[in-house]
């Protein structure tokens, strides 16, 4: 019985800290957190089915402008964040093609790829 006790105790520490990690993640790494402030440029795909908004973001007195970057699908009107650039002023955006997008020089897949310094 004892072990029985101990195991689950075990299970329950490690999904607390499990939990605890992703919470951690989810706050201080998900750049789909992250809001966009001033909006900069806007950039439409080709085929229009996809839009590039680009957003200087003002980390306060001591720290330097970043870009955020979202893509929306114009078709279902959902918007996710894709790049994510610290420090940075400006951003150059132009198209592939229909769904590939660089900015400022790094070639994103707006499907499914994202783009953050501070994981190169």
């Amino acid at each position: 019985m004892k072990r029985k006790k101990r195991s689950i105790l075990l299970a329950c520490v490690l999904v607390f800290f499990l939990l605890c990690a992703y919470g951690v993640y989810s706050l201080f790494f998900d750049i789909q957190r992250i809001k966009g402030q001033e909006k900069m440029q806007e950039l439409s795909s080709p085929d229009r089915q996809y839009t590039v908004i680009a957003y200087l973001n003002s980390g306060g007195a001591t720290t330097n402008y970043a870009v955020l970057c979202a893509v929306k699908n114009n078709q279902t009107g959902r918007t996710r964040n894709i790049y994510w650039n610290y420090p940075c002023w400006n951003t150059d955006i132009a198209w592939l093609d229909g769904h590939t997008v660089t900015i400022n020089g790094i070639a994103l897949d707006v499907r499914q790829d994202t783009y953050d310094y501070r994981n190169p």
